[in-house]
C-alpha cells in the first residue's frame, strides 16, 4: 500500500511537471513574439514619425580621425526624394565638393526592401559610372566608417526586430530594439538601437559585423526641429 501512493504520488508530480512544461512551452512563443511585435512598432513609430518631408537637401562635413588623432575634412551634399510607398525605398544622391582628389565623386542610391539597392559610384577622375555590386555593399565609403549600406535609405521591411529593454540615455528614457538585416549580403549580423521615448528619434546604434563582433557605434546628437520634422 505504501508503495502504491508512492507510485501515484510520483504520477502526480510527473502530470504538474508535465504540466507546467507545456504551459511554459506554450508561453514563450507568444512572449517572443510580442516582444518583436513591440520592437517592430517602435521601429514603424520612428520611421513614421518624420515621414512626409517629400524631399529634403542638406549640407554636411565630414571630419575622419585616425589612430593618432589626425583629422581630414570632406563638405558634401545629400539629396533625399521620399517615396510615400512603404514597399519601395527613397532615392538618394550624395556629391563631394571637398577635398580636390574627391571633387564631383557622387553616390546615387535606389534604395530597395529585400532585392539589392542599386547603387552608382561616379568617380570623375575616370569620368565613369561604376555600379556598386550587393556583394560590396559592406565595403567602406570613400575611406570613411560609413558602409555603402549604411549610405542608402534604411527602410523599415528591410529588418527584423526584437525590442531587448528600456533604459536611461542621458536625460531621456529609450527603449532598446535590435534590428537584423532581412536582406542578402549584409555585413551586419545585427543592430542594437537606442530610440527616445520622446521625440521618438534614434539616440545610437550598435553595428555588429558577420562573426557578431561589435565593430563601431554611431551616435545621434543635437537634433533640430524643422516644419514639424527632425
Amino acid at each position: 500500500m505504501l508503495i502504491l501512493k508512492k507510485h501515484k504520488q510520483f504520477n502526480l508530480n510527473h502530470r504538474i511537471l508535465t504540466g507546467a512544461f507545456m504551459l511554459v512551452s506554450f508561453a514563450l512563443p507568444v512572449v517572443a513574439e510580442d516582444l518583436d511585435q513591440k520592437g517592430f512598432d517602435i521601429a514603424a513609430r520612428s520611421d513614421r514619425s518624420d515621414r512626409g518631408f517629400n524631399n529634403s537637401r542638406v549640407e554636411l562635413e565630414m571630419v575622419l580621425k585616425n589612430a593618432s588623432g589626425a583629422e581630414s575634412r570632406r563638405v558634401l551634399e545629400q539629396s533625399t526624394l521620399e517615396l510615400p510607398d512603404e514597399s519601395v525605398g527613397d532615392k538618394n544622391l550624395i556629391v563631394f565638393f571637398s577635398p580636390a582628389d574627391i571633387e564631383s565623386t557622387a553616390l546615387l542610391s535606389y534604395a530597395k526592401i529585400l532585392d539589392p539597392d542599386d547603387q552608382w559610384l561616379y568617380l570623375p577622375a575616370l569620368k565613369r559610372v561604376k555600379r556598386i555590386s550587393s556583394k560590396n555593399k559592406s565595403g567602406p565609403f570613400v575611406g570613411s566608417e560609413f558602409a555603402f549600406e549604411d549610405i542608402t535609405g534604411q527602410e523599415l521591411e528591410k529588418y527584423e526586430y526584437t525590442w531587448l529593454r528600456e533604459e536611461a540615455c542621458g536625460e531621456l528614457t529609450c527603449d532598446v530594439v535590435e534590428r537584423r538585416p532581412l536582406y542578402k549580403d549584409s555585413g551586419y549580423t545585427r543592430q542594437i538601437g537606442w530610440v527616445d521615448q520622446t521625440d521618438y528619434q534614434a539616440r545610437k546604434i550598435e553595428y555588429y559585423d558577420r562573426k557578431g563582433s561589435l565593430l563601431k557605434t554611431q551616435l545621434f546628437e543635437d537634433y533640430q526641429l524643422y516644419d514639424d520634422k527632425y
